[in-house]
């Protein structure tokens, strides 16, 4: 049922009751299930056995006094209600009710399943945010899938919405990408003597290192444009020129995979605008600091965390969860009253420290800001066993390597496949990526088979018509038709898709939108299966195409969230 329905129906519940519960305290919270087994009925209600002890009476009883009073109101939605087991109320809704989802998804097309909840809201989306010392890996591409499928559920709602990417262009890996293309540039290579211990291996390093030689210009994503010096003594220029180097590979990297960053924040820019100083000074003046064996530490323990941390080292420099607090300061400064975080479960052991020095500097920031999404470890197997390094990266598989690999030489293939698969599981799981099923013409890889509901429905209404108009005639269609078992479930399965949204984003789990597209794709097969659309029966053959138009607009919108094409043809 789609959610008015489910708003009318409670309402006649709310009817029932109301006299029951006259002249008492009570506030019982109505709300409906659908029953485990389909031939209970649609939907369930136990409030009978909510209010039966506290009113000292019978639950069977009260529940056949509120299916007298159901009934005797005759909502149009209902077909039936009846008592069940120990006080359950069984409702059944009118064929008509459920086929109203097809009419309104005809009528809203790409608007299907969208709501409001977040209008008037600034929310920030940070994902991918990877320091710029080589090109994408699997775990930023996991990171990709899931910040982007977000994004696109919160805008499904309404929130204004910024994805933004945070480069981490500080710190000691930032020197260690300079002195590996230093070395490179010097003629050395790993291996050699005088190859330094902490530098990178892969073989981009080299390709930086000859760029920076041939004195070329890189630009990247919010930057000015870099050009090489030459010169292999200027560790300063060869720094420069790899960040920015490395940033535009990643701008490639993202541009395969589809995901597009409105805003690209430089940690460096924390220092050179002193919003790390600033944060730092305003935990000091808040009392919530103290200076210990020459460093300065924060009382993180005051709001939960397991022990005090440091903040400042006795070397002068700042632990790395510091810059953190300022950047989001400065996010809550911007207006973002959310702020989402996608990335790697290691990070798990700075949430409470960021969450304590945000509280501590009591500028109003909500305890929970910001909200964290933590996904596992991704592990690539191809041709039957698992793959740890691509040559060009040195130590790890790259987004563009799955993306090739999984597409067999198609891009659109590839990017669909890796999308569709980084999504399908809940972020806090592990997951296997299986080059082979990604690459398989079967049931057993869900991107294809998905595809292919949405191509086998678009071939069947090619064969009734190639005019656009005659199928947006269907949304007037008489539907009554629309009877048979199959036909139910799918007509079931269409309604939910509303409120899958909802919950995937009240959960922030955008995976639940990839489980859902493929049991609409299942049940469409299973349809095409038991009941054919181009009958002989006018009303019935134009009922049946409206409905599987109905269902390629869902799948469609399903797949557009998630950023995943919807072929016409397979």
């Amino acid at each position: 049922m789609l959610a008015q329905q489910k708003q009318d129906i409670l309402e006649s519940l709310k009817n029932a009751v109301a006299p029951i519960i006259a002249g008492t305290e009570l506030n019982p919270t109505l709300a409906l299930e659908r029953p485990r087994d389909p031939s209970h009925g649609d939907v369930a209600c136990n409030i009978a056995m909510q209010i039966a002890k506290p009113l000292k009476k019978n639950p069977r009883e009260l529940a056949q006094q509120i299916v007298d009073a159901l009934i005797a109101q005759q909502n149009p939605l209902i077909a039936s209600a009846e008592l069940a087991g120990p006080g359950f109320i069984n409702l059944r809704v009118t064929p008509a009710a459920k086929q109203a989802v097809v009419k309104t998804i005809l009528q809203l097309r790409e608007k299907f399943g969208k709501g409001d909840k977040g209008t008037g809201k600034k929310v920030i989306v940070e994902f991918v945010s990877a320091n710029p010392t080589g090109p994408l890996h699997v775990g930023h591409g996991r990171q990709g899938a899931l910040g982007d499928a977000l994004s696109a559920l919160l805008e499904a709602q309404n929130f204004a919405v910024t994805r933004e990417f945070y480069y981490n262009d500080a710190g000691v890996q930032i020197g260690n990408l300079a002195v590996s293309v230093q070395a490179r540039a010097k003629g050395l290579k790993p291996g050699d003597a005088e190859w330094p211990e902490a530098a990178y291996n892969g073989e981009y390093i080299a390709e930086i290192a000859q760029d920076f030689l041939a004195k070329k210009t890189v630009t990247a994503s919010n930057g000015a444009p870099v050009t090489g010096s030459g010169d292999v003594q200027d560790i300063e220029s060869i720094r420069q020129f790899a960040v920015t180097y490395l940033r535009n590979e990643q701008d490639i990297d993202l541009l395969a995979f589809g995901v597009k960053f409105d805003n690209y924040y430089l940690e460096s820019s924390l220092y050179s605008d002193g919003k790390v100083e600033a944060a730092v000074d305003a935990l000091i003046a808040a009392g919530k600091t103290y200076e210990q064996d020459g460093a300065l530490w924060l009382r993180t323990t005051e709001y939960g965390d397991d022990k005090d941390r440091v903040m400042k080292k006795s070397d002068g420099t700042y632990t790395y969860f510091v810059p953190d607090v300022a950047y989001h300061i400065v996010k809550w400064q911007r207006g973002f009253t959310q702020a989402i975080n996608v990335q790697g479960s290691d990070h798990h052991g700075t949430i409470a420290r960021v969450r304590a020095g945000l509280q501590a500097v009591n500028q109003g920031i909500p305890q929970a800001y910001p909200d964290y999404v933590l996904h596992k470890m991704v592990t690539v197997m191809k041709d039957g066993a698992e793959v740890k390094i691509s040559k060009r990266a040195g130590s790890y598989v790259t987004v563009r390597d799955l993306i090739e690999w999984s597409g067999g030489g198609d891009v659109v293939r590839g990017r669909d496949a890796v999308r569709f698969f980084l999504i399908s599981r809940k972020a806090d799981t592990e997951f296997v990526f299986d080059v082979d099923v990604a690459l398989a013409n079967s049931d057993e890889n869900p991107v294809y088979y998905v595809h292919y509901a949405h191509a086998r429905i678009c071939r069947m209404l090619a064969q009734y018509t190639e005019s656009e108009e005659e199928l947006l005639a269907l949304k007037d269609v008489d539907l009554s038709p629309l009877t048979a078992p199959r036909e139910a479930l799918l007509l079931q399965k269409l309604a939910e898709y509303p409120e899958t949204l909802e919950k995937a984003l009240d959960e922030l789990g955008p995976h639940q939108v990839a489980f859902y597209l493929r049991e609409l794709a299942g049940e469409l097969h299973s349809y095409y299966n038991a009941e054919r659309v181009l009958v002989d029966d006018q009303p019935t053959k134009l009922a049946r195409l409206a409905l599987i138009l109905a269902t390629r607009q869902v799948l469609r919108n399903g797949l557009s969230l998630i950023g995943v094409s919807a072929p016409n043809q397979m």
